[in-house]
């Protein structure tokens, strides 16, 4: 499941949401990502995120899917914020859940490795010195760059 919100959300009530959704599962993995209020040495007052509709959700989608064939997954869900938000709202929500753990554990690690990296979102922070557009760290590549051309069996 997808969802792009334009409106705040509550990672607790969506982690019960998808739980109950998961009902029979070994195992749910969730990481919720907040807007974070230091950034450097400078203060965060809001973060502007703005997507490419449908592009972004396509992509997204097509995330989701690969996850689904990669993994032995009985649920995921993937909720992300755009808009104007403060620091410490939450910006991201994903969760999956599979009979086993590792499963649900690699799907939201792939996720949040494909969201900050590939996924088509502008990001820019108001920080009290001015603002400022973000891009993914070589790191984050890094970390993305697992998942490219990996061969994994499907995990049980």
């Amino acid at each position: 499941m997808l969802e792009i919100l334009d409106t705040p959300f509550d990672p607790s009530a969506a982690l019960q949401q998808f739980t109950a959704r998961a009902s029979g599962s070994g195992a749910i993995v969730s990481f919720t990502g907040l807007v974070r209020a230091g950034a450097e040495s400078d203060t965060v007052t809001r973060l502007h995120l703005q997507a490419y509709s449908p592009m972004t959700e396509r992509g997204i989608q097509a995330a989701i899917t690969r996850a689904e064939d990669q993994w032995d997954l009985t649920a995921i869900t993937v909720m992300h914020r755009i808009g104007d938000m403060g620091p410490d709202e939450p910006i991201v929500f994903v969760a999956a859940a599979s009979p086993h753990r590792r499963a649900a554990f690699e799907a939201v690690d792939f996720m949040m490795d494909y969201l900050k990296t590939q996924a088509i979102f502008w990001k820019k922070e108001t920080r009290i010195s001015g603002d400022r557009w973000i891009e993914p760290r070589a790191e984050d590549y890094n970390d993305a760059n697992r998942w490219d051309g990996a061969t994994k069996e499907k995990a049980l």
